[in-house]
C-alpha cells in the first residue's frame, strides 16, 4: 500500500502511512492559500506568534495573484471579442470603392476613372482634364454648365473606337471653375488592421487611408 497524507481537525496535513495516494490539484488556487494562512494562525506558537508585517505580507500576495489571474482573464477575452470585430469590420471594406479628397484619379478594375468636383458657385460651362505624367491631356471631359454643389464626372478610359488608351493613375485639372474640393473614386484593394487595435487603413492605388478619409463609399 502506498504512503500519503491525511489533514487533521486544524486543516494541517500530517504523514499518515497508511493512507493511500489520490490524484491531487497540480494548483493551489485562492481558497488554497486562505485555507494554509488559517491552519498557520491556529497552530501558531503563542510565545513566538508570525509577525503582523509577514502576516499583511501574505495576505497581499494571495489578494495580488487573484486580482492578477483575472485581470488576465478579462483582457483576453476584450482582446479576443476586439480582434474579431476589427477584422470583420475590415474585411467588409475589401473590393468596395471610396470617394476621397484627391487630385488624382486611377482607374477601377473594368478600367473606369471617376470623381467629383465641387463648385461653391454656378458656372456657365466647365471640363475636367486628365492629364498623364507627361503633362499630356489623355482625356478632357465637358461638363457643360452646372449650379453650385457637386458635380461628377467619369471616363471609360477608352477613345472613340472603344480602344484602351490609359491604365494608369491620371491627375485631375478642373477647367472653367475653381472647385472648392476635387475629389475621386478609389478602389479598396486590401485592409491593414492592426493588431495593437488602433484604426484600420485602407489601402488603395491612390494611397493609404483612415476609414473617417471617405467621403462616400459604394
Amino acid at each position: 500500500m502506498t504512503t500519503s497524507t491525511v489533514t487533521d481537525s486544524a486543516g494541517l496535513s500530517v504523514y499518515n502511512p497508511t493512507a493511500k495516494v489520490g490524484t491531487g490539484k497540480s494548483q493551489m488556487g485562492q481558497e488554497d492559500f486562505l485555507r494554509l494562512l488559517t491552519a498557520q494562525m491556529q497552530t501558531q506558537d503563542p510565545f513566538e506568534p508570525v509577525d503582523n508585517a509577514e502576516m499583511v505580507s501574505q495576505m497581499a500576495t494571495i489578494t495580488n495573484s487573484s486580482g492578477i489571474a483575472e485581470m488576465n482573464a478579462n483582457l483576453a477575452s476584450i482582446k479576443e471579442q476586439l480582434t474579431g470585430t476589427r477584422l470583420g469590420d475590415a474585411a467588409s471594406w475589401i473590393g468596395k470603392s471610396m470617394l476621397v479628397q484627391s487630385n488624382i484619379a486611377a482607374p477601377d478594375a473594368s478600367g473606369l476613372y471617376a470623381g467629383q468636383i465641387t463648385l461653391p458657385a454656378a458656372v456657365d460651362g466647365a471640363s475636367v482634364d486628365l492629364v498623364d505624367a507627361s503633362g499630356n491631356v489623355v482625356k478632357s471631359i465637358d461638363l457643360g454648365s452646372q449650379p453650385a454643389g457637386d458635380v461628377s464626372f467619369y471616363w471609360d478610359g477608352k477613345d472613340d473606337t472603344g480602344a484602351t488608351i490609359s491604365t494608369a493613375a491620371l491627375q485631375v485639372k478642373v477647367n472653367g471653375a475653381t472647385p472648392s474640393k476635387v475629389a475621386t473614386w478609389a478602389t479598396i484593394a486590401a485592409v491593414q488592421s492592426p493588431a495593437d487595435g488602433s484604426s484600420s487603413k485602407l489601402i488603395t492605388a491612390l494611397g493609404t487611408y483612415s476609414p473617417s478619409d471617405a467621403l462616400s463609399l459604394s
